[in-house]
């Protein structure tokens, strides 16, 4: 078996092994490039209400509470409160809060949900778990090297490294040089 076969079953085989990992990088790598636009775990929503006033310290319970909270569809989230200061109740749900003033009635509910799969994604790739999943990680790290370099050599001739993949290279290397250079 020459050279070159053994590098394309080499490619193949780590790219197969490879790929769930590659797609979880990727994904929760372009959510985690843009978390100061977005917060990549979670999807947070803010709200505001409007409840009659006045309202009376000494009549609010959880009874009154899960009252409002019926009419924003909350009513079934309802945990705890506690006054923050004489005039503001702070209402903890499951999955979020609501914080009322009692003088104007206004106020607001914030609600907290995991994005599906993508959470997940994001707690592989920060490596939160260690130890087997970081020798695994590691060894995904490993595999991409190996793979962009049995990468150079699948083809050969004008299309292959020693032609136009030579110049395909030579740019993939220098744009994150350039970025380098601009930003450190």
């Amino acid at each position: 078996m020459n050279l070159r076969k053994l590098n394309r079953i080499f490619h193949r085989d780590i790219g197969y092994f490879f790929f769930g990992m590659s797609v979880i990088y990727g994904i929760s790598g372009v959510a985690l490039n843009h978390k100061a636009d977005w917060n990549p775990n979670y999807d947070i929503s803010q709200y505001a209400i409007q409840v009659d006033t006045p309202l009376v310290v000494s009549n609010i319970n959880k009874d009154f509470l899960n009252g409002i909270l019926q009419n924003y569809g909350e009513d079934k989230n309802y945990r705890k409160h506690y006054f923050q200061d004489s005039s503001t109740v702070r209402v903890f749900l499951k999955g979020g809060s609501m914080n009322l003033d009692l003088r104007t009635g206004k106020g607001f509910i914030e609600t907290i949900r995991s994005r599906p799969l993508l959470r997940e994604f994001n707690f592989l790739h920060y490596n939160s778990i260690r130890k087997l999943w970081t020798w695994f990680a590691d060894l995904f790290a490993l595999g991409l090297i190996v793979l962009a370099v049995t990468g150079l050599f699948m083809v050969k001739g004008e299309y292959g490294i020693t032609g136009r993949g030579a110049w395909y290279t030579l740019a993939g290397l220098l744009i994150p040089l350039i970025f380098l250079l601009l930003y450190l």
